[in-house]
């Protein structure tokens, strides 16, 4: 069909709105935990068994890894400039393989966000930062994990290196904001956690 009667024959018809596209504003109401039991149980994990009842009557038992009793894991996008953010190359024993990530650890219990991110960013770096910014939280897999990631921004960095954990040291790796769109496609970053803070990072910084 010629592209001048397309255009006619879209301006003689009403577009008619979709019942399946209208937004549902009603409020819906959370299934009912029921019981809550565990299914297994290691020095990292706890496995849940979750029965729950449904709004409209059904039953379902569903599993959980369970949020820890430690609040989560900061992610530190650390800035040494305006133009430049702070990977760190380290061994990633579920892929067996080498990843690029940002530097991130857990929250110890009574330690904040911007507290964590910080010890992290002095371990896995080698330095400290002046300002640390909290700028969103993440989760990951939300229907079977109870965890939480917060972003924390991390500028004016200084010298200031702090054992940690790590069984080696790791790799740090001066990466352009300008080359993240690069960094996605490549895939020298598979890791979600890590493009989702920098991605946010830069649309908050540009």
């Amino acid at each position: 069909m010629p592209a001048n009667a397309l255009g006619r024959v879209l301006r003689s018809k009403k577009l008619r709105r979709s019942p399946c596209l209208m937004m549902d504003t009603t409020p819906r109401k959370k299934p009912q935990i029921l019981s809550v039991r565990t299914a297994a149980r290691s020095r990292l994990f706890h496995i849940e068994s979750v029965q729950l009842k449904f709004a409209n009557g059904r039953r379902r038992a569903f599993e959980r890894i369970a949020a820890g009793p430690l609040p989560g894991t900061a992610l530190v996008v650390a800035m040494p400039d305006p133009a430049t953010v702070l990977l760190v190359r380290e061994y990633a024993v579920g892929l067996d393989r080498f990843e690029l990530s940002l530097p991130m650890g857990r929250i110890e219990g009574g330690e904040s966000a911007v507290a964590a991110a910080n010890r992290e960013l002095m371990e896995e770096t080698g330095f400290r930062a002046g300002q640390l910014k909290p700028l969103q939280t993440l989760t990951l897999a939300p229907c079977i994990l109870g965890y939480q990631a917060e972003v924390v921004v991390a500028t004016e960095l200084t010298p200031c290196a702090r054992g940690g954990d790590e069984p080696e040291p790791l790799e740090v790796v001066y990466w352009p904001i300008a080359r993240l769109d690069q960094i996605a496609t490549t895939g020298e970053i598979s890791e979600a956690r890590t493009l989702s803070a920098l991605f946010l990072a830069r649309s908050i910084l540009a």
